[in-house]
């Protein structure tokens, strides 16, 4: 069997990554694609812990920019995750996949409120653990609950997926001359404001030394190929590579 690189991963998702190629929701094509890759990542003995968004149902700062009371549409985004965080988890079940959803804010009756020593002792059992709700916390991204999360239950990378192939120079899908990094350190992307990840999430990796890989989640396979160590989209950390 082929060895991984990596014990412990953190994988990042976008609410906007479930939706495929609809405007709005759930693609369930996609979403059991994803499970897919995911449960032949657990096959090789990778523990995964799973940080999804909410975009694709609702986005706090969209309904701040309508008028919303910034709290109050944080809140509603992180609501949205629970949404994504249980249709992931029924999916993963139904392939077999031990799953747990660890929720920020309290809701007893769909999922287990955050412990971290509890996620820890699932991810030990070779249970997938998806964190849902942010941090629970208006005025933090899902992305800033990516890096604390992965923090806390030790893992070696955060692996970001979106729908390009990694980080580019500018926006590959407007300036076809755009060209993609293979690498980058945490104080280039926060220089240059690569957006990447919001500046709080780069900056808590920064301090923690935590690794990033940016890649693209709509090529089959890629998320088995950086847990094998190859060297899919743009790595971020802390020192420059020849």
């Amino acid at each position: 069997m082929a060895q991984s690189k990596y014990k412990r991963i953190l994988l990042k998702l976008s609410g906007e990554a479930l939706m495929g190629e609809q405007k709005y929701g759930i693609d369930h094509v996609v979403l059991d694609t994803i499970t897919s890759e995911v449960k032949e990542i657990c096959e090789l003995g990778v523990e995964v812990a799973i940080v999804i968004g909410g975009g694709n149902i609702f986005r706090g700062l969209s309904g701040t920019a309508r008028g919303m009371e910034r709290a109050s549409a944080d809140y509603m985004g992180m609501l949205a995750t629970v949404l994504n965080a249980l249709a992931l988890q029924n999916v993963l079940e139904n392939k077999g996949v031990v799953t747990r959803v660890q929720s920020a804010i309290e809701m007893r009756e769909l999922a287990e409120t955050y412990i971290r020593r509890r996620a820890v002792r699932h991810l030990e059992k070779r249970r997938v653990v998806i964190f849902a709700a942010g941090t629970g916390n208006p005025y933090f991204t899902t992305d800033t609950a990516a890096a604390l999360r992965a923090m806390e239950i030790g893992a070696e990378i955060i692996m970001k997926a979106t729908k390009v192939d990694g980080v580019f120079s500018a926006d590959p899908m407007k300036d076809k001359s755009a060209t993609i990094f293979k690498h980058l350190t945490y104080i280039d992307v926060l220089r240059n404001d690569l957006k990447v990840m919001d500046a709080t999430a780069i900056s808590l990796c920064m301090d923690n030394k935590l690794p990033i890989i940016v890649f693209n989640l709509t090529v089959p396979g890629n998320i088995k190929r950086i847990v094998l160590g190859e060297k899919i989209g743009t790595l971020v950390t802390g020192r420059n590579h020849d």
